[in-house]
This record gives C-alpha cells, sequence and structure tokens, in this order.
C-alpha cells in the first residue's frame, strides 16, 4: 500500500501535505479465457470505478494455472481470486493478505470469504423451465468429481421429485482437468464419449428436456443429437448454463442458457475486499448469488404438450401476459371452456390459468430489476400492471419482499 498526497506551499516556504489518502495494490487472480470469468472482472471494473485508491495487477491466464511466479513476493494489500489451484490458497494463508475466494469447485465451508452462483438455485430454474413447458421425460448431463455439476445435478432432480417425475444422469469425466487433479491417466476420447452420450439419448423417452450443467457439456449433448439425427428441440430440448454467447450461438440449433449473475459477483467480491483491506469484518462468509433467468434459444424453445387446445392456451398466454390480458382474452384464443382449461392447466403446470399469467409478468419484473435501472413506474407499465401500488401488492405477496427491497438484494 502506498500514500499519495498532494502539496503546497505557504507563504513562509513551508511545505503542506493536502488530501492525504491510501492506494491499494490488489490483484486479481481470475481466468480471462472464459466467459464466466470475464464477466466477474467486469463487476470488478464496475465497483473500481468507484474507488480511485485501486490500483490493480492481471495478467492472462486459465483456471487451472498454478501460482504465479510475482506472488512468492509481492507486497500487495489483498487479492481476489478464482484459481482451482490449491497451492495459490496456502500461499495466501501464510502471507495473511486479504482475500476473497471466488472458487466453486469446493464443497463445504471455506476460511476464506467466498462468494459464488447458487448452483442449487440454477438446478431449480431449469427443472421449471423445462416443467413449465410441458416436459414430463428428463435428464441431466453433468461432470463427476466436480462440486458445482453435483450441486446443480441434487437440484434439478430433487425439483423435479417434488412434481413425482424422474430423471436419467449421465456424468463424464471433466476433462478440462489435469493428470494429477484426476490421481489417474488422463484418457479423455472424443470418439468414445460421444458414443457414450448417444446411447444415453437414444435410450431416453421421447420428448425429453435434458439440463446440461454448463454451456460445453450442452454444446456435446446438440452434437450429438445432430450426428444421430435427433430433432432437437422436437425430441430433446436441451438447457446449459453460463450463457456464453461465443459457445452458444455455435451450436446447432442454439443453445438456451441459465444466465449466472456472475458480474454482480464480481463486484460485491471487490466490495468485500475494500472491508477487509480496510480492517473491517465481513459477513457472510459465505454467499451465493441466484441466476437472473434462463436465456431463450431454439434447443428448448418447445412445448412438449400432447394437448393442442392446451399448448395454443399457454402460447398466447406467455406471449401476451405482460400485455395485461385477462384469462377471458386467453379463452378467445382456444376452443376450451374455462373450466376446462382450468382443469387441463392444473394438471399440466399445479396452478390456474391466472396464475400462470402473474408468474410471466413477475418474472419479466424481476429482468428488468436485475438488468435496467427503470423505476418500479415504468416496470409496471412495461409488464401488464395498471398501478405500481398493484404490482407492489403482489410482488409482496409472490416473494415476500417489495420490488425495491429485491433490486437492493441483487446489487448487494
Amino acid at each position: 500500500m502506498s500514500v499519495v498526497g498532494f502539496y503546497a506551499f505557504n507563504f513562509d516556504c513551508q511545505i503542506l501535505v493536502v488530501n492525504m489518502r491510501r492506494r491499494y495494490s490488489v490483484a486479481l487472480i481470475v481466468e480471462t479465457s472464459s466467459n464466466y470469468g470475464r464477466n466477474l472482472l467486469d463487476g470488478i471494473v464496475r465497483f473500481k470505478k468507484t474507488q480511485s485508491d485501486w490500483s490493480v495487477f492481471l495478467e492472462e491466464r486459465d483456471l487451472r494455472g498454478g501460482p504465479p511466479e510475482w506472488l512468492i513476493d509481492w507486497n500487495g494489500d489483498g487479492i481476489i481470486c478464482r484459481s482451482t489451484n490449491p497451492e495459490i490458497a496456502q500461499m495466501v494463508r501464510s502471507r495473511k493478505i486479504p482475500f476473497v475466494d471466488l472458487n466453486d469447485r469446493r464443497s463445504g465451508n471455506s476460511e476464506f470469504v467466498t462468494l459464488r452462483s447458487d448452483d442449487h438455485a440454477i438446478g431449480r430454474l431449469g427443472a421449471r423451465h423445462f416443467m413449465g413447458r410441458g416436459f414430463r421425460s428428463f435428464g441431466f448431463f453433468g461432470f463427476d468429481q466436480e462440486a458445482w455439476s453435483r450441486r446443480r445435478e441434487e437440484s434439478f432432480v430433487k425439483e423435479l421429485k417434488q412434481k413425482r417425475h424422474e430423471c436419467s444422469i449421465l456424468k463424464s469425466k471433466w476433462h478440462g482437468l489435469s493428470n494429477r487433479e484426476l490421481d489417474q491417466p488422463r484418457k479423455f476420447s472424443l470418439a468414445y464419449e460421444r458414443k457414450r452420450i448417444t446411447s444415453w439419448l437414444k435410450g431416453l423417452p421421447k420428448p425429453v428436456g435434458i439440463m446440461a450443467s454448463n454451456d460445453i457439456a450442452g454444446k456435446n449433448i446438440l452434437d450429438c443429437c445432430l450426428l444421430a439425427e435427433i430433432a432437437v428441440p422436437e425430441q430433446v430440448a436441451v438447457l446449459g448454463v453460463d450463457n456464453n454467447e461465443v459457445i452458444c450461438n455455435l451450436c446447432e440449433p442454439p443453445l438456451s442458457s441459465v444466465m449466472p449473475n456472475s458480474e454482480q459477483i464480481g463486484f460485491s467480491a471487490a466490495e468485500r475486499l475494500a472491508k477487509l483491506m480496510a480492517g473491517e469484518k465481513v459477513t457472510p462468509r459465505l454467499q451465493c448469488f441466484d441466476p437472473l433467468d434462463v436465456r431463450l434459444r431454439q434447443s428448448s424453445s418447445v412445448y412438449a404438450i400432447e394437448d393442442p387446445e392446451l399448448a395454443t392456451a399457454l402460447s398466447f398466454l406467455r406471449t401476451n401476459a405482460c400485455f395485461g390480458i385477462s384469462v377471458k382474452q386467453v379463452l378467445e384464443h382456444t376452443k376450451l371452456s374455462r373450466s376446462s382449461l382450468e382443469r387441463r392447466m392444473r394438471k399440466l403446470l399445479g396452478h390456474s390459468p391466472q396464475q400462470e399469467i402473474r408468474n410471466c409478468q413477475l418474472k419479466q419484473v424481476r429482468s428488468l430489476l436485475a438488468k435496467t435501472d427503470m423505476s418500479i413506474e415504468q416496470i409496471a407499465i412495461n409488464c401488464g400492471f395498471e398501478h405500481p401500488e398493484y404490482l407492489h401488492v403482489v410482488f409482496k405477496r409472490e416473494l415476500n419482499m417489495t420490488p425495491g427491497d429485491y433490486r437492493k438484494a441483487l446489487n448487494k
């Protein structure tokens, strides 16, 4: 840490020190090679713009890189780190440098202040995405030995079981691991892996909704569907995680993906490091951040509903919910009676058409609260609420907090 000041002279030529302040030296050990890592860095940059007293050091690296040589005798003030290499943690522990950990590959509690995506919330969101589109058959494709993948899988399966659905699971070796981390010779064969995935896909009852633990896994599923001539999304619908725009749009068809709130994680990590460097106590030690939403693309843009009238009603409802439509207007676009629509929708989704309208509106409200600076009044109008006061009432009833409190919680 250095001290920066401005100097002036008085009439007796005495030097006066004006506006003395500390300047903190911060190191970022965050991978620049992944979309998630770059989004974390965007959040850190956003925080740094509020701090004129940070000098930041960053080098290009990947997630698995070992301790950088400069860290051995580095005399800085704080570190934000997402490396999976345990030697870095050991080095920081011995140096007693303020440290914020963004590693999501550990299970259990960490001795460091730790921030990461809420993998359980990601899994639940994936299950609800497919159930909400009428699927009755489900699969999960994840990575063996990865804590973050296991957490997503567990919550995906648990959410389905609560609605009495079963889930077929296929696991792969995470081929990003080093030989040492696997404790065995690295034998990753693309041909063998594709054969396993294709065999699994062919054996699943169709139509099936498959959640992949990240976008790379989702691309593997879609590649195998293409080779096996399995129709996507009609027979197999696929959802990834991370919303890596490049990977998702390289897929055939483009991959739907869960959007983690990684930029906010980066911002909050920098905010907590600032407190640690100032000698403040930071709680909680572990904080997990809910995903933003599902970015819908062609790979899951289908309704697996055998009832064509119900499918028509749901399609119209979800397309027009934020225009303030009523159940009566939905009925005008189907041949169903109100009692028949109520009965069929409750059987499929577990709630009424009116509740589905509200769910669609609130989903858009949450998205606008998270992604924009729009006022509550503007959001109410955009989401089909006649009055912002009524939006407050509905939001508080459904989410047990006000829209303003929800926005504040996202920015903590």
